[in-house]
């Protein structure tokens, strides 16, 4: 060290002011320096092979591209955003969700809550199996894919106007492009299924009973429509209306043939053939009234046997009545609700879509151009200069352990560790 500290005294002498500590100072970066000169040449070695094995892997690395969209969430009451944010994927605790959902209540806007959505396990499960992740990613397991998909995903949410921005790194820029839109959807999705709004219960709860009074009013209207079938009713009112006037049609007749029939039979008596012909023709008007005015005739399992008059009688027509005007009025008062009911399912469901918090797309996902990574340059400057670095403290340590004298403790230490090391290796592979 001696010689090393001579020439560079003599090329730069000490001044008389300086101190001890200055001069010491001033000899060791002059030592260090001439140390560095004299392996200028290894270093050189060191610095030219980090700078091709850093080249090498800079080109080796695929290209990465990003894409990126700016939303901005819409306003909206805090007891929406708390329920909704509490409907994420169980990652926290109950309180933990109640203490954030409380302090986002006040907010002015909800961009920390649509950041919560955007990072929960529903979003991401979901572009994991649209995409295929696993096997892009190259992952075995389902949550290491998710936290290789979050660190290739940066949201970050702007404090002063709210304004969320999502930026996706890929290895396919058309990937990236379709990730960051995939993103919006699925936050639109997200909001959409986890809406807890008045509105929404309002139309859950009308869909509801319109499908019980649907069901009902199927029920009756079958229950109508087999009591018709099988009684042949109608319209009892006009069916009552036409059988009353056919009945007086038929009577009137009856009676005019009836005249006719006596002054036939004081003409040409019972034998001839007016008068029988008019007996013909009386009794089958009088059967045709008796059939208008009382109950057909029925079977012992009650089909009609009479298949020439299958509607039902004049005193039948009362009971029948009842029954068949119970059944209608069912009916319709099914139907005045239904049509009810459905007036208000439509408005409800129009209520409820424009309750539902539409995320405002500033920026849509573009196509990337350029790629974002990686920065070749950057690599292989650091890589460099690190191994420059690396090289001098390793001749720094170098120096040190040969000034160190033999009978010194840290020296002796180390030497025992290295035995101990080499040792155990040399056991180990015999």
């Amino acid at each position: 060290m001696q010689n090393l500290l001579e020439p560079t005294s003599r090329a730069f002498p000490l001044s008389h002011d300086m101190s001890p500590t200055d001069v010491v100072k001033r000899q060791t970066w002059i030592t260090n320096a001439s140390l560095f000169w004299n392996n200028r040449h290894l270093i050189l070695r060191v610095a030219g092979a980090a700078f091709a094995l850093s080249m090498v892997v800079a080109f080796i690395l695929p290209k990465e591209y990003e894409s990126g969209a700016r939303l901005m969430p819409p306003e909206q009451g805090g007891g929406n955003g708390a329920a909704m944010l509490a409907a994420l994927v169980g990652k926290s605790s109950a309180s933990g969700l109640a203490g954030l959902a409380g302090s986002l209540i006040g907010a002015k806007n909800n961009s920390a809550l649509f950041v919560a959505l955007l990072h929960s396990g529903t979003i991401s499960g979901h572009l994991i199996d649209k995409f295929d992740l696993q096997r892009v990613y190259h992952t075995r397991y389902r949550d290491s894919t998710a936290k290789r998909l979050a660190r290739l995903t940066k949201i970050t949410e702007d404090p002063k106007n709210g304004v969320i921005t999502i930026v996706v790194t890929d290895e396919d820029r058309n990937r990236a492009k379709e990730l960051a839109q995939a993103y919006l959807d699925e936050l639109n999705g997200l909001v959409a299924r986890v809406n807890t709004s008045s509105a929404h219960r309002e139309r859950e709860f009308i869909e509801q009973r319109l499908n019980t009074v649907q069901a009902e009013l199927q029920r009756a209207q079958l229950e109508l429509s087999d009591f018709s079938s099988k009684n042949t009713t109608i319209d009892l009112k006009e069916q009552t209306k036409a059988t009353v006037d056919a009945g007086a049609k038929l009577e009137g007749q009856l009676i005019a043939g009836e005249s006719e029939l006596s002054s036939l039979r004081q003409i040409y008596g019972d034998q001839n053939v007016r008068v029988r012909a008019a007996e013909a023709r009386d009794a089958i008007l009088r059967r045709e009234l008796q059939r208008a005015n009382e109950q057909s005739i029925q079977g012992t399992e009650g089909q009609n046997l009479d298949e020439t008059h299958p509607y039902p009688g004049l005193r039948e027509l009362p009971r029948l009545g009842v029954q068949w005007a119970n059944l209608y009025r069912t009916v319709r008062i099914h139907e005045t609700v239904f049509d009810l009911l459905s007036e208000e399912y439509e408005t409800a469901r129009i209520d409820e879509a424009k309750s539902i918090p539409t995320v405002g797309i500033i920026d849509f996902p573009n196509l990337p151009e350029r790629k974002s990574g990686p920065h070749r340059l950057l690599i292989v400057l650091i890589s460099t200069v690190l191994s420059i670095i690396l090289t001098a403290i390793y001749l720094l340590a170098k120096r040190s352990w040969r000034e160190l004298d033999a009978f010194d403790p840290r020296r002796e230490l180390a030497t025992q560790i290295r035995s101990t090391i080499t040792g155990k290796w040399g056991r180990g592979r015999n």
